[in-house]
């Protein structure tokens, strides 16, 4: 199995963009009302899973005309729809996931759903939410993110300190530092040019990496 994409039911700021990040061959599986993103875009979902409690008949029928498995759960289950599809996900044991459409809107949906790549089954793959402006993911050892300098790159531990943390291609770099998870020390560094590595030795930071969209380059 190659890369796989799934499409989650929240904000998408800019749907090119969001696009812009469908490779071909990847394998699409839309969460709930995250079929309704993908259809937009003239895609074409493998998957479509959850309780069907924010999608309407019409787009869940288009997607199995399409040719899409439809895995319905109760309205009453332990999971958001999100984490019921990259479960799925999982199990086709991926090269990469990306996860679409999974920032914004509801405060405690974002954190629950950034809070969802910290599982440690994860820790082996390059998993990352992405809407297209942003991407959020999480580094246990090294991490290289690629972009544009003057992108906005802020470093949040997560659960608690991270130790003798190191990066190179930021603007203010750290060399074998500590952050703590009470303090927001790492926040809004800067990338120098198209390329940063972080790395460290203990502990899980979040890295949140805003790109830095020209006016020429808005849509619209």
């Amino acid at each position: 199995m190659t890369r796989i994409l799934i499409f989650a039911n929240g904000v998408l700021p800019d749907a090119q963009k969001a696009r812009s990040l469908v490779q071909p061959g990847d394998f699409i599986i839309c969460a709930d009302g995250g079929t309704r993103h993908a259809l937009a875009m003239g895609l074409d979902p493998g998957l479509v899973i959850g309780d069907f409690d924010s999608l309407g008949p019409d787009e869940s029928e288009k997607a199995e005309r399409a040719g899409a498995q439809i895995v319905r759960y109760p309205h009453d289950k332990d999971e958001t729809d999100l984490e019921l599809a990259l479960n799925h996900a999982l199990e086709l044991e991926p090269s990469s996931i990306v996860i679409i459409a999974a920032l914004g809107d509801r405060l405690d949906q974002t954190l629950g759903n950034i809070a969802l790549l910290s599982n440690a089954r994860l820790a082996a793959l390059d998993a990352r939410l992405d809407d297209g402006l942003e991407e959020a993911f999480f580094c246990r050892d090294k991490s290289e993110l690629r972009g544009k300098a003057g992108d906005i790159v802020s470093l949040i531990p997560w659960g608690g300190p991270v130790i003798n943390l190191r990066t190179k291609g930021l603007k203010w770099p750290l060399k074998n530092e500590t952050l703590d998870p009470e303090k927001t020390r790492g926040i809004s560094n800067e990338l120098l040019g198209n390329s940063a590595v972080v790395s460290l030795s203990s502990g899980l930071l979040l890295i949140v990496h805003r790109r830095v969209i020209k006016a020429e380059d808005r849509t619209f």
